[in-house]
């Protein structure tokens, strides 16, 4: 039954990225990925759920948890993202290309997020085979403990972000209020705890335990690859009042902020 989930998986992730793919290709914008994103593993949880025959409420839980949080980035991603164009990761990749983005594109953008689609999510995979334990223990409250401050965090973080950068004043000036206060990223602090909390539930299940790579997946992308480290190669050219944030201000895990000389 593991094979099973896994191998349905896989293939309904590759249907939606290759079909993501074509569509990309007829809009010409590959920034279409990040909104599927989150809608991935919603397909994912789906699929699990419905090929899984372990624990019923387990699924479900686990099919509600990854469902509202894959819906709400991607209907965020698209409220903002659509009609601003391609974004400026993927204009680079397209000039470098050039003739051969689209076959490019393929590989290195949509089946690569795919696979790593695959990957975050085995913690669902897996502990949907799993019959035992038949009922929830102390492990898995905290793993919704641990998700319900994740999605707080990220749905926080960004309704707080796009309220600053509405009003006129705050063009060019970096947040530094609200949850960003005490996290450069809330947005990737939630994720990283929603993924952590999704692993806690599903690891009161044997096969669930080895889904661990999960989350030390997300976590290293959310850290040292796509996320904190990417954005903050270029984030200081952008924002003049970045350095000083960046001084005062924890890059990842909350905290209150620094006291720096001169401050009254």
């Amino acid at each position: 039954m593991i094979a099973s989930v896994l191998l349905a998986s896989a293939a309904a992730i590759a249907v939606l990225m290759i079909v993501t793919w074509l569509v990309s290709l007829l809009v010409r914008d590959a920034s279409i990925v990040d909104i599927i994103w989150g809608a991935g593993f919603v397909v994912v949880a789906i699929t699990a759920a419905a090929v899984g025959d372990g624990f019923d409420d387990r699924r479900y839980l686990l099919l509600a948890l990854v469902g509202a949080w894959g819906v709400r980035l991607s209907s965020y991603l698209a409220w903002r993202n659509l009609g601003h164009g391609e974004d400026y990761r993927y204009v680079a990749m397209r000039e470098k290309h050039g003739d051969r983005f689209w076959l490019v594109s393929l590989y290195q953008v949509f089946l690569l997020q795919g696979a790593l689609m695959w990957v975050v999510s085995l913690p669902v995979q897996l502990s949907a085979t799993a019959d035992a334990p038949a009922s929830f223990g102390l492990l898995a409250y905290l793993g919704i403990a641990v998700w319900t401050v994740g999605l707080l965090f990220e749905s926080v973080g960004d309704a707080q972000l796009t309220a600053f950068k509405a009003k006129p004043e705050n063009k060019g000036r970096v947040m530094a209020g609200g949850l960003w206060r005490y996290t450069r990223h809330p947005n990737y602090f939630g994720d990283f705890c929603v993924w952590w909390g999704v692993f806690l539930i599903a690891a009161e299940t044997v096969p669930g335990r080895f889904g661990i790579i999960g989350p030390i997946v997300m976590s290293t992308l959310l850290i040292r690859v796509s996320g904190v480290a990417m954005l903050e190669k270029t984030i200081g050219k952008r924002r003049p009042g970045y350095a000083d944030y960046i001084e005062r201000t924890s890059a990842f895990f909350p905290r209150p902020p620094k006291h720096l000389p001169g401050d009254p």
